[in-house]
């Protein structure tokens, strides 16, 4: 019966990321200044086709190195580095802009006080001048566009910046949110869901008013990494590293619904393109020892059809 139960369970869950969940009752609300959601039940679905904005960007995949504290540049058809430049002290992520016209490096200079974030061009695939904020660990952008959100983590604060020149707009500190790091933001634009690693909870921001709605505490005393949003925009889902599964959250209650075991040292989340799948990414190790890798597929019907377990060079079935 507790297999039953918890098989039940895990298929409304996933059931509510695919998209097969009834439409809401009519056209979303957003924001102003945010772009319309064209599906409700769907807001992956036109992530399907590229935007113009991107026709001119070569195509290439860009990997921060912290060792290094350079950007390679791979050409994705042959898998070959095709460039290599260097960057700020302890690059993170790469992060595209709202409009899509520039990707940034978030460089947080961790220990240091000399943080930058560094433009490159994805026309040329070139940098551009650093520009030095504080700790800037990652890096959003508000759903109308209006500011980027520099996520300092050191400082458990957000950072509102300008999104072109990266003027600071104002701050929104979370002092119940140590190592704030990664986030999504609710359907209509209204609030963000960050997670807080080191405080195994989640913090849930005011988006329009920049104010902190609360905190949550996740059960098992785990730490949360990456978050998505289900295509219909109820739903949040928590990657946890040490808990070794997903949370399941009610984004508009804000409360833990149930905890999906996935595999050790869960970090990223990574729907599909069309918004069917969301794929998680086991990394095989919540600390020192690295175990085998192991991706796990959700689908519609709520079962793992397939995993894939991944070692440096080859994946198998």
């Amino acid at each position: 019966m507790r297999t039953e139960r918890r098989l039940s369970a895990l298929a409304l869950a996933l059931g509510l990321w695919s998209g097969v969940a009834a439409a809401q009752g009519g056209p979303v609300e957003t924001i102003p200044g945010m772009p319309p959601v064209a599906d409700p039940s769907n807001l992956y679905r036109e992530t399907r086709t590229l935007s113009p904005a991107v026709s001119g960007a070569l195509s290439r995949i860009y990997v921060p190195n912290r060792q290094g504290n350079d950007v390679w540049v791979i050409e994705p058809a042959t898998m070959k580095v095709v460039d290599k430049f260097p960057v700020g002290v302890n690059p993170q992520h790469v992060v595209p802009a709202w409009d899509l016209k520039t990707l940034w490096v978030t460089n947080n200079a961790e220990g240091r006080t000399d943080g930058t974030l560094t433009p490159i061009d994805p026309a040329t695939g070139k940098p551009g001048k650093p520009i030095a904020v504080d700790d800037p660990y990652n890096m959003y952008f508000t759903p109308d566009g209006r500011s980027a959100i520099v996520v300092a983590e050191a400082l458990k604060r957000l950072d509102l910046r300008n999104p072109q020149t990266m003027a600071l707009q104002g701050s929104i500190a979370v002092p119940q949110c140590k190592g704030i790091n990664h986030a999504d933001f609710s359907i209509d634009g209204r609030f963000a869901i960050f997670t807080c690693e080191f405080q195994g909870g989640l913090a849930r921001i005011d988006v329009v008013g920049r104010k902190v709605l609360g905190y949550l505490k996740l059960s098992r005393g785990g730490m949360p990494q990456d978050i998505r949003v289900s295509p219909d925009g109820k739903i949040f889902y928590v990657a946890d590293m040490k808990a070794g599964g997903v949370f399941v959250i009610d984004g508009e209650r804000f409360a833990e619904i149930d905890f999906l075991k996935t595999g050790i040292g869960t970090h990223g989340l990574y729907p599909s393109r069309d918004g069917s799948r969301l794929y998680v990414a086991n990394r095989g190790s919540n600390r020192g020892r690295r175990h085998a890798g192991r991706t796990s597929k959700w689908t519609s019907s709520g079962v793992a059809p397939s995993s894939v377990v991944c070692g440096i060079h080859s994946c198998s079935q």
